[in-house]
Formats: structure tokens, sequence, C-alpha cells
């Protein structure tokens, strides 16, 4: 008996996109869809209804079941199950080959058209089954953002989230229920947000009021460290920042940190690239730790600040995916190392020769950073030479 294929159709408000979409869920023997999906639909006695509450895992394990007894399946989904939706989960359960997806207008698409406003340009971001750090961040940095909100991250959270991060103004638009006979559509700004008691599965779109034409800022790092706030030129410097920057390989997402953070520069910079990468810097002054905060707050950056020391500060951190080190002795590289995942990344900065060929004999690569910098003299320029900085970087060994 050959196992049935898994049809995906995205649906609004009970509306089907597509003659195979609307006959896949004719012949399917079971429906899994949330009470919502299902109410739409008169359901025969011989169907079999599987309801999307609880964990997915159970509800994956139905859906075998059902297909292992030759029964056809199809799983209604909101919009396209294929942009941030259950594809994905389908997809590492069964294989991408059994599945046969119908999509309909994602949220996001219809959000936007609802106000009239292309979406190619914008920076798209969920909070549903994560931190809502990426959603701040990238509101705090891009100009026409929209949000995937979910019942432990609604949108009246990420409002408050945004406060506390001192974001600039922002028009707002909260879109709910789109597709259905209630879809309701609120325009506010970032303190009616917070404020708000929104449906928590909603779209939220950030809209920068100051630009009539919205582009995407340039990709710049190793910015000048006249940037950042720091004390006594405790920061890395940008030449060797950027330098830097490169050999981390920065992710999409994941985990990062800043050990011995001391300006945060290289956290906020981390941040800023890569506003879905949760950024933890950790810094044990108290003073240079309340100035990391500034400073991230200035730049737009999501970054969570940990007071305290190395290594003992690390213990209670999600394990990190990249691991920067511009403070700390031989100790911390080596506690980094152990937590660091097997396919991460760790890049130290050393100023002492003999740290620096201990962490190149863990990681495996060094070079020396020295730089000269142009100076006016005499009407003419001379170079001033900087402190040479030795730069390791490497993956787990």
């Amino acid at each position: 008996m050959t196992t049935p294929t898994i049809h995906v159709v995205g649906a609004h408000g009970g509306q089907y996109f597509g003659g195979a979409a609307v006959a896949a869920v004719a012949r399917a023997a079971v429906l899994v869809g949330s009470s919502r999906h299902l109410s739409f639909i008169d359901v025969d006695p011989d169907r079999a209804v599987i309801e999307m509450t609880g964990g997915l895992h159970g509800i994956l394990d139905q859906i075998a079941e059902h297909r292992c007894a030759g029964r056809d399946v199809c799983v209604l989904s909101s919009g396209d199950p294929g942009f941030f939706g259950i594809v994905r989960l389908l997809g590492e359960r069964f294989g991408r080959d059994q599945l046969t997806v119908h999509p309909a207008p994602s949220s996001i698409a219809l959000g936007f058209a609802r106000i009239g406003m292309s979406w190619d340009d914008a920076v798209v971001v969920s909070a549903h089954g994560r931190p809502s750090d990426g959603a701040v961040a990238a509101v705090l940095q891009y100009p026409k953002v929209a949000v995937l909100t979910a019942p432990l991250q609604p949108p009246q959270s990420l409002g408050q989230r945004l406060i506390e991060a001192q974001s600039p103004p922002r028009d707002v638009v909260i879109a709910s229920r789109l597709g259905e006979p209630d879809e309701q559509l609120v325009h506010t700004d970032v303190a009616g947000l917070a404020a708000g008691d929104f449906d928590p599965m909603s779209v939220v779109l950030f809209l920068d009021p100051r630009a009539e034409v919205i582009d995407q800022p340039s990709l710049s790092w190793g910015l000048p460290e006249q940037n950042f706030a720091h004390r006594n030129g405790m920061i890395t410097k940008s030449e060797v920042r950027a330098v830097a920057l490169g050999k981390l390989d920065l992710p999409v997402s994941g985990v990062l940190w800043d050990v011995g953070a001391g300006s945060g520069s290289v956290a906020i910079e981390c941040a800023r690239l890569r506003p879905r990468l949760r950024v933890f810097a950790v810094e044990r002054d108290p003073v240079d730790a309340e100035r990391i905060r500034s400073n991230a707050r200035l730049h737009g950056a999501a970054v969570t600040v940990v007071t305290g020391s190395a290594p003992d500060a690390l213990i209670a951190l999600p394990s990190p995916d990249r691991v920067f080190i511009g403070g700390g002795g031989i100790d911390v590289l080596d506690a980094c190392l152990e937590r660091l995942v097997e396919s991460g990344t760790l890049v130290a900065t050393h100023v002492i020769v003999d740290r620096a060929a201990h962490s190149w004999r863990r990681l495996g690569n060094m070079v020396q950073i020295s730089v000269s910098r142009g100076q006016s003299i005499a009407g003419g320029v001379r170079l001033d030479a900087q402190n040479p900085v030795f730069i390791t970087w490497g993956p787990n060994a």
C-alpha cells in the first residue's frame, strides 16, 4: 500500500486558493487544523478530525498513524503554510517529498495590502516559539518591519519591550484575524501598542514616519570608536573589530556571547548585523555593564547584558553558536570552548603574546593586526601606529 501524500492547505476565512486546494480539502479522510479553520467545514461523520491543540509532536504522531492506515490527510493552516508555518515541521518529520502544499496569501502580504503598501523591502520577524529580542532589534534598526506575534509574545508585550528599549517613533498597525469575518486593523503608535489588548495571533507592522520613501540602511561594520561611550580607550578598535566580525561569520540566528565586553561595541555590531541573533554581553564591571546598555539603546540593538565575571557568569547562559572574547584569561577561553556548540566558532583578541600563543594552539588560526592612522603634522600627514593586536579564531576542537 502506497503511503498517501500529506496536503497542506492555506486558508483565509474558510476560503482556499485554487482548484487543487479545494479538491484536497474535499477528498481528505482526515482533517487537521485549529478549531477556527475546522469551523468553516461541514465535517462528514466518516471523516476524522484532529484539532491542533496542545503539543504539535503528538499531532504529528496521529498524522503518521492515519497515513500508515492509507488515509488521505489534509492539514489546514493560515495563509502561506511555508512562510513561518507548519510546512517546516511537517517536512522535518515526513520529508519534503511527502508534502503537497497549496498556499494562500500570507498574513504579511494581507497586512500590507490592507494599508496599500508594498512589502518587498520589509524585514519580517516571527515571535512564535522564540524570544522577542530579534523582533525588538529589527524594529529599532529598520524602517519597515512586520512581526508575527504569538500567545507567549502578544502585540502589547512587544510594545512594552520597545518602550523599555527607547524605540524611535513608529507608526504601528495591528492586523488581526485577516481574511476572517471579524478582521480588525488598529492604527496606533508604540505607546498605544504597549497599552492595548490585542489578539495574540496578529501581524504587527512598524513604519518609520520620518521617511516618505523607506529604504534599507546601508550595511556597515567596524564603526568608529567615537560611536560608542567607553572607559579610557577600553574598546576594540574599529579596524580590529571589522576583522573580528568577519572571522565570526555571523549566522542568521542563534546565540552569541561577547565575553569581557567592555563598551559592548562587538556585541552591539553583531546585534545590528543579525537582528535575529540572541546576543549576550558579559562584563564584570557594573559601570561598564550599564554603559553597554546605554550604547545598545543608542544604536537600537537588542543586547542582553550580564554583569559578572567569566567563567562563572557563563553558567546560566544558553550554549553559544559564536563567541567573541575581548577580555579574560586562559580559563575563560577554555570555559567558552567547553560550551561552544559543535559547529560553532570562537574569536578572541589578545595584546599579550603568551595568551595569543595559547589561544592559537587551541583554535588553530592567528593573525596580527597592525594599524597606523593618519594624523596631521605641519600641513602634512604622519602615521600614528596603534598597538598591535592578535586575533585568533577557530571551531571547537
